[in-house]
């Protein structure tokens, strides 16, 4: 069995009157003990040995993709598990993509971790765009593209959780014409065959919902903006999804992390 973990961990786990949020941090890890780790919002770890200084913490090797405009995204490999590459999509993404490809015994596995445009939908659809093309050149038969995608899903009823957001962070969801909830990224995704984890294991609201934490977040109703989005082959090689909810997980971050069990042994 090989577990995969994506994870925003907000502002590179600081916060900005200072406060420290890696022994929380590192506690929800350990004790889940991903092999793959996908995180989110590195903001400073591409600076001064942070992200190796963290990963190390974590008992981990990090593969790092610096980011255009926004924050750093990255995936850390767990040893002896074997890296076959590594390296980002070369596309002005808002954030970044970073993309590794680990050896297992059903195959190479790609995974992929990615964190979406926050403030605008077409950018985000265009960042989906970018990620299905490289998921067709470089994702192969076994691949999981993992991360913070700032997308509601397309197949559920978003009107009563918008409702009840502040207008700047409800127009984030909206079309231009300010009433369609915009889903389209999500939606391009799963138009290129992708298979949303959650619902196909049978996952349900309110369990799937990954933000907000008790730690805050102002910009968020109840939603799901994290996700495992797999390939076919994978998608029937996983065995459970769930989302990690309670002790230091309520309080490590804005959102909670999202766990995926594969039935792929490694080499």
């Amino acid at each position: 069995m090989l577990r995969v973990m994506t994870w925003n961990i907000r502002t590179g786990g600081r916060d900005r009157d200072g406060t420290d949020r890696w022994d929380r941090i590192v506690a929800v890890v350990a004790a889940q003990r991903p092999d793959v780790l996908a995180l989110q919002e590195l903001r400073g770890l591409d600076r001064g040995g942070r992200m190796a200084e963290l990963a190390g913490r974590l008992g981990m090797v990090p593969h790092l993709a610096r980011a255009c405009f926004g924050q750093p995204v990255a995936v850390l490999v767990r040893p002896p598990l074997r890296v076959l590459r590594s390296g980002r999509v070369r596309r002005p993404f808002h954030h970044a993509a970073a993309r590794v490809e680990v050896a297992t015994a059903a195959g190479p596995l790609t995974v992929f971790s990615t964190h979406l445009d926050p403030y605008s939908g077409g950018r985000r659809r265009m960042e989906a765009e970018w990620l299905a093309a490289a998921l067709r050149r470089t994702g192969g038969r076994l691949a999981l593209l993992t991360g913070d995608l700032n997308t509601l899903e397309p197949a559920a009823d978003h009107t009563a959780r918008l409702a009840g957001l502040g207008e700047l962070y409800r127009r984030r969801h909206l079309r231009r014409d300010g009433r369609t909830v915009d889903t389209r990224a999500v939606a391009r995704l799963l138009d290129a065959g992708l298979v949303d984890l959650w619902p196909h294991l049978g996952g349900a609201e309110p369990d799937g919902l990954t933000v907000p934490t008790r730690h805050g977040g102002a910009e968020f109703a109840a939603m799901r903006l994290d996700y495992l989005l797999a390939t076919p082959d994978l998608a029937a090689l996983t065995r459970a999804v769930r989302v990690i909810r309670g002790g230091a997980a309520d309080s490590a971050s804005d959102h909670y992390p999202v766990v995926a069990d594969l039935g792929l042994p490694p080499t």
